[in-house]
């Protein structure tokens, strides 16, 4: 019921943005984010001259085990076509004084990282954004929700 909670708020908070042309979560089962899990946000995109950012959105609880989250993130267009193709690390904790980053609200933190800033689709169309963890366990406990935002930037 908490978590329902802070997913509830947090999309009151968002709503009002002018700059989202996407944006969506998935919630992950019993809070494991499984190696062979990969969650693909399909969007579409409608103006080629404007500039967007694409991030990676993450929910984890303080008890995540690690203070640092691997993963691989592939931009795709509507044939197939691999356009970008990433390992990026990103700190969840502070690796020193184990202190949180991101947004929070009591256990539960959010993040939100940079995956392509400033960047020109060469066509209309349909796109999709796939991640997949990349650390070192089958099962990576304590990470809540993976999302995706496509912005326009300002």
């Amino acid at each position: 019921m908490r978590y329902l909670s802070v997913f509830i708020l947090f999309l009151f908070i968002t709503s009002c943005d002018s700059s989202r042309v996407y944006e969506d979560y998935y919630d992950l089962e019993e809070a494991f984010w499984h190696l062979d899990s990969v969650h693909t946000f399909p969007f579409q995109i409608e103006d080629t001259t404007r500039a967007y950012n694409l991030k990676a959105t993450f929910r984890n609880a303080s008890s995540y085990p690690f203070y640092n989250l691997y993963f691989q993130y592939t931009l795709k267009d509507s044939v197939g076509n691999v356009l970008q193709q990433q390992l990026k690390e990103v700190d969840l904790f502070d690796p020193k004084t184990g202190e949180p980053y991101g947004s929070g609200l009591g256990d539960l933190f959010d993040h939100s990282f940079v995956l392509e800033e400033n960047y020109k689709f060469q066509s209309t169309g349909k796109y999709a954004l796939s991640f997949e963890q990349y650390m070192r366990r089958d099962t990576l406990p304590f990470i809540l929700s993976v999302g995706a935002r496509v912005e326009f930037v300002e």
